[in-house]
C-alpha cells in the first residue's frame, strides 16, 4: 500500500506554526562513520491521528520508505566538516511538549503524556513556550547505567538534546544541518540531560558563530535566557528548579563534540544488542549492524495500522497562561 506524506495546513502546535507539503532536504554532502562516498539525502513526514490528541503521530521517510528518526538518520551530515542532522521535535514559541517515541515501533515523534493528559510547557515570564527549535540527535544515547564523569550521574535513556539557536522557526520532524557550538549539563531529577547549543548551517548569524563564547558576542542575553529556561520550566508544576554540572556554565564546541560522540558509541551498544535496551525499540531499517531490524514492509504497515490524520483538536486556552517565578 502506498502512503501518502501528508502536512495538514492547519496550525499543529499552539504559536501558530502552519505546515504545509513539505520534503525535507538533508545535508549535500553525507559521510557515514566507516563509509568511502558521500551522497545527498532528503526526507518527508507523514502524519497519522489528529494533532493535540494522543494519537497524532508524525513518522519520518527516507528515499526508501519509512525509516526511524532515531536509529535511521545518520548522525552526521558532514563528519569531516562536523556538521551533525538534528531531528526537531519542538518549533520554537510552541508549548506542546514533542518528542521521539523511543518506545514505539519506528520511533515516531508524538507529544508526551503525563498522568494520561499531553504535556504542554507552561509560560514562565518572560518566556513562550520553548525558546529555541528543540530536537535530538539521531544515533545518540544518553545510557541510563553510565554514570557520566562530568555530572555524577546516569543518563536519562533518550537521544542527546539540541536547542537550535537560528531564526527560522522550524517544523516538527524537520531534518536541520547544524554546526554544535556548546553544551549545558543539565541535572533534571537525578539524571544527565545533556543540551546541546547549535545553529542551522543556513542561518545568516552560522558564519560568524564558531564557538559558544561567539553566541554572546552576537546575541547578548540568550545563553543566559537559555539557562534560566532550563532552571525553572518545571516550577509551575510543582518541582523545584533544576541543577546544573558547572554551575550552568556552557561548555564549548569541542568539549561538546566529545560529549555527543560518546552518547553515539552508546546509541551503537545499544542498536547492536550490547546494552540492555529495556523498554526501548530498538528496531531499524537501515543500520547493517542492527540486532533487530524492520523491512521495509513492515516500517510500511506500522504505518498504516495508525490512525487516518484528523484536524486538530481544542486546546485548553490555560495553555497559553503566564506564569511568574522567583528565582532563588
Amino acid at each position: 500500500m502506498a502512503i501518502a506524506v501528508v502536512r495538514s495546513a492547519s496550525k499543529l502546535l499552539r504559536g501558530g506554526v502552519s505546515l504545509s507539503p513539505l520534503t525535507i532536504s538533508a545535508a549535500k554532502r553525507i559521510r557515514l562513520s566507516g563509509a568511502a562516498e558521500s551522497r545527498s539525502m532528503s526526507f518527508s513526514v507523514v502524519e497519522r491521528g489528529s494533532p493535540c490528541t494522543l494519537d497524532h503521530r508524525i513518522f519520518i521517510k527516507g528515499e526508501n520508505g519509512p525509516i526511524s528518526p532515531m536509529h535511521d538518520i545518520p548522525l552526521f551530515a558532514n563528519e569531516g566538516n562536523k556538521i551533525f542532522n538534528m531531528v526537531v521535535e519542538v518549533p520554537r514559541w510552541t508549548n506542546a511538549k514533542m518528542e521521539i517515541a523511543t518506545k514505539e515501533p519506528l520511533n515516531p515523534i508524538k507529544q508526551d503524556i503525563k498522568k494520561g493528559k499531553l504535556r504542554y510547557v507552561a509560560n514562565v515570564f518572560p518566556h513562550h513556550g520553548y525558546i529555541w527549535n528543540y530536537g535530538a540527535l539521531p544515533q545518540t544515547w544518553e545510557n541510563p547505567s553510565h554514570i557520566d564523569e562530568s555530572t555524577g550521574e546516569k543518563g536519562d535513556n533518550d537521544p542527546i538534546d539540541v536547542c537550535e539557536i537560528g531564526y527560522r522557526i522550524a517544523k516538527p520532524g524537520d531534518v536541520l544541518q547544524v554546526k554544535v557550538l556548546g553544551i549545558i549539563a543539565l541535572v533534571d531529577e537525578g539524571e544527565t540531560d545533556w543540551k546541546v547549543i547549535a545553529i542551522d548551517v543556513n542561518d545568516p548569524l552560522a558564519p560568524q558563530l564558531s564557538d559558544i563564547g561567539d553566541v554572546e558576542l552576537h546575541m547578548p542575553g540568550f545563553m543566559k535566557a537559555t539557562v534560566e529556561w532550563f532552571k525553572i520550566y518545571k516550577v509551575p508544576d510543582g518541582k523545584p528548579e533544576n541543577q546544573f554540572a558547572f554551575n550552568g556554565e556552557a561548555k564549548d564546541r569541542e568539549f561538546a563534540h566529545q560529549i555527543i560522540l560518546g552518547t553515539h558509541v552508546q546509541w551503537r551498544d545499544l542498536v547492536s544488542g550490547k546494552s540492555d535496551k529495556g523498554e526501548l525499540d530498538i528496531r531499524a531499517v537501515t543500520v547493517p549492524y542492527a540486532a533487530q531490524t524492520l523491512s521495509a514492509e513492515e516500517a510500511s504497515q506500522i504505518i498504516t495500522s495508525t490512525a487516518e490524520y484528523g484536524e486538530p483538536a481544542a486546546v485548553d486556552p490555560k495553555v497559553d497562561q503566564w506564569h511568574y517565578v522567583n528565582l532563588k
